[in-house]
């Protein structure tokens, strides 16, 4: 059998255990509950075993704990959650204002309650991508924790030296000081099935990337303890969802909400009518690219491109420049939302007539006979994740009390996997493409390739594959995306959702104009298919400043100096 047929046959395995999973985790969802050892649990299992997606790294090897893949989890489930044998997925229910600890993770904002030490709530609000994401980090954490059990306890359930010197020191019974660290490091490689220097690292990495976890030594304790409670005391793990949560899916409760307040703000500083451009980025680019060179031209005279100054803004130590920035900005008119509808989706509003266009960046370019005729509105909204894009959208493009908003432009500035190059280059998409359906999204993208020419960066054109998740992605499926017909250059979880909406409002439902100009480029936040360089290898660091304010500075010259 030749090399291209072996591929194509595990890219097809791939994909239909992506298909599996997705199909298994609607019946979960539906159904209303499920424990890992029941046959939904381990059809789960089973599927991420096949598919052992790179972000997992060693997840199939039943005798090595994967590091990496962990401390990726863990940044993304709540403090606390591995000593809990009951997890209850909850929509926004009203435990706001209970008197449970609010627990956000560090690596996704959603709010978590820990009730007891036995259960914890995760609050849903972003749809059922959301639900898709935990239910992917929950299969594998339990797989992780299979494998410290077996390292702990022998077949009848005794413990291993190992566990009772790991034991002793979680519980207290021993302090962990540099002098017995060492010793606690090698009793701490055997559980986890990784040499002395991979534990040492990874302890530290846990230390350095999520301070506000439990620490690697309580996190390896609570999941064997909780896995050898599950097999030996009759004290199963349970993951269940609450009506509530199965009844308010899909139907966009917590988007509305969201688009209605912007709408409102608008109304209320009389700029509903006037023509609007929407962006998709973070809360910074845009507010820093129009707003730091003016409010910190005292502290740095010399630096004139915002990329300069967003290497300054982007160090721990300058939190009070970036609170500054922020309040020059709301005195220049920018109205900053913070959402309370649970979206977790914030927003600004910038009146480009109250800027101080004659103090901007070098390289951004305004015409400031355009600004005061047309009088351009700049909505920025946050990150939506997965299908949540297509909520959020949908909402924001529908008409207000029969008044249609004046939307001219939509820009979406996106991290993604890049598929050719590495961490910090561009990808401009040509179509957008629904993994697992039949759903493809050909586009008409303002930026081209040449738009970015000169700049630095290596700058790949096509199309864009949305996955259901990141963490499902394995290499024989992305090679075949790349490789194939399809010559793909990116993944990322919410271009067809957003295109899908954008469609649905402009050329079917009349909401918007159909000729409204879009614009679509993201940059690398990690290379999959590369040994090393996928998400759980690590963040993107000072790499990612670049390309952000290149992109960023792209869309406002073509807001602010249209052709």
């Amino acid at each position: 059998m030749s090399l291209d047929i072996i591929e194509l046959t595990r890219a097809r395995e791939s994909r239909a255990a992506i298909e599996k999973l997705y199909i298994e985790m609607r019946h979960i969802f539906n159904s209303g509950s499920y424990s890992p050892s029941t046959i939904s649990g381990r059809v789960l299992l089973e599927a991420l075993h096949t598919l052992r997606p790179e972000i997992y790294g060693s997840i199939d090897d039943m005798e090595k704990v994967e590091l990496n893949g962990l401390v990726y989890v863990m940044e993304r489930l709540p403090k606390g959650i591995e000593q809990c044998r009951f997890l209850r997925l909850i929509s926004d229910e009203g435990y706001s204002h209970s008197g449970f600890e609010v627990i956000i993770p560090a690596k996704r904002r959603r709010n978590c309650y820990k009730v007891d030490n036995d259960l914890m709530l995760v609050e849903v609000t972003r749809g059922r991508s959301e639900i898709y994401d935990i239910l992917t980090h929950l299969t594998f954490m339990y797989n992780e924790a299979e494998k410290i059990k077996s390292h702990a306890f022998d077949k009848n359930g005794n413990k291993t030296k190992e566990w009772e010197q790991l034991e002793k020191i979680v519980e207290g019974n021993v302090k962990l000081t540099e002098h017995n660290r060492d010793l606690a490091f090698s009793h701490l490689s055997t559980l986890l099935g990784r040499t002395f220097e991979q534990t040492k690292q990874a302890f530290f990495r846990f230390e350095d990337t999520a301070p506000q976890n439990s620490g690697l030594f309580r996190i390896v304790y609570w999941l064997g303890k909780v896995a050898h409670a599950a097999e030996f005391e009759n004290q199963p793990i349970q993951i269940t969802f609450t009506p509530t949560l199965r009844d308010r899916i899909g139907h966009h409760i917590h988007g509305e909400q969201w688009a209605t307040n912007i709408k409102k703000h608008l109304i209320e500083h009389k700029l509903l009518d006037r023509p609007i451009h929407i962006i998709s980025a973070n809360m910074h680019s845009v507010m820093n690219s129009l707003c730091a060179l003016s409010a910190l031209k005292e502290d740095f005279p010399d630096h004139k491109r915002a990329e300069d100054l967003a290497q300054e803004l982007s160090k721990p130590n300058n939190q009070s420049l970036n609170n500054r920035v922020r309040q020059y900005a709301e005195q220049c008119g920018m109205l900053y939302l913070n959402d309370n509808s649970g979206t977790n989706i914030s927003v600004q509003v910038f009146d480009t007539t109250l800027l101080d266009l004659s103090n901007l960046p070098a390289e951004l370019k305004v015409n400031k006979e355009h600004i005061k005729k047309e009088k351009p509105v700049i909505i920025v909204m946050d990150y939506a994740f997965g299908e949540q894009a297509y909520e959020t959208m949908d909402e924001l493009l529908k008409p207000y009390k029969n008044a249609n908003l004046l939307v001219k432009s939509i820009s979406v500035m996106g991290k993604a996997g890049i598929l050719h190059g590495g961490k910090g280059d561009l990808m401009i998409p040509s179509a957008h493409v629904f993994e697992g359906t039949a759903d493809n999204y050909p586009l008409k993208n303002e930026f081209t390739k040449d738009d970015f020419k000169g700049s630095g960066l290596n700058v790949y054109e096509g199309a864009m594959i949305s996955v259901l998740g990141t963490s499902l992605q394995n290499r024989d499926v992305l090679a075949y995306f790349r490789n194939s017909s399809w010559r793909a250059v990116g993944l990322e979880m919410e271009g067809a959702h957003y295109q899908k909406a954008i469609q649905a409002g402009s050329l079917i439902r009349k909401n918007v104009s159909s000729d409204i100009t879009l614009r679509y480029a993201y940059y690398a936040s990690d290379n999959p298919l590369l040994t090393g360089g996928t998400l759980s290898s690590g963040s993107l660091g000072t790499v990612g400043v670049k390309p952000t304010y290149l992109i960023t500075t792209k869309i406002l010259n073509k807001i602010l100096n249209p052709k």
